[in-house]
């Protein structure tokens, strides 16, 4: 059975919003779309950790680093069809003081990993959901009003990358916004928007 790689945080991992529970495998975007590729003879492979960032080391949490266990995880799961690549949310902390450019440049590295650990697979490149307005406030006090306009010019630099890269890309905040619980996670709908999308783009790249 073929397989197909999803690398992200926790809009991947499926946290539910303003908890820190999980939602269940036919709610969450990873989920819906893996009961539709077993059909068609693929599964997903499930890479989603809650505060994961593209490049920089969490001061409050471990192994968060993406580009410190893509390389093993690659190699774990080989071999690979397809890499869905969704991060970036995190990397917009106040910790970090990062521009939308440089967690591009992040996002290059990993691009660069999955190129050298499985030569050749597909990848779709997803920039993430925006952060809502007032995430600061109550919410989750690592990002601030920065880290909002930050999220929100993702979608262009990262899509200047997909034509740069010659990789598939779509912006997720085109298809869900974040929930109204916590300003920053997927609600149901929203999995359900993004597994759609993520759906139809797979279907471009590989042969389902």
């Amino acid at each position: 059975m073929k397989q197909i790689l999803c690398f992200g945080d926790s809009n991947t991992y499926g946290l539910i919003p303003g908890t820190t529970d999980r939602y269940d495998w036919e709610d969450r975007w990873t989920g819906i779309v893996g009961n539709r590729l077993l059909e068609k003879g693929y599964r997903i492979a499930e890479e989603g950790l809650c505060g994961r960032t593209t490049i920089f080391d969490d001061p409050l949490k471990a192994g968060r680093r993406g580009t410190e266990l893509l390389p093993l995880i690659l190699e774990t799961h080989r071999p690979v069809e397809a890499v869905v690549l969704m991060l970036g949310t995190n990397d917009c902390k106040t910790f970090y003081d990062a521009s939308a450019q440089v967690i591009g440049l992040g996002v290059r590295k990993l691009l660069g990993q999955i190129r050298n650990g499985v030569p050749a697979a597909k990848i779709l490149l997803v920039s993430p959901i925006h952060l809502g307005d007032d995430i600061w406030d109550g919410y989750d006090l690592e990002f601030n009003a920065e880290s909002v306009e930050t999220s929100k010019q993702l979608g262009k630099v990262y899509e200047a990358i997909a034509k740069e890269e010659n990789i598939s890309y779509l912006a997720a905040s085109d298809y869900a916004p974040p929930s109204m619980a916590d300003r920053e996670h997927l609600d149901k709908e929203g999995h359900k928007a993004l597994a759609q999308a993520i759906w139809s783009g797979l279907q471009q790249i590989v042969q389902l």
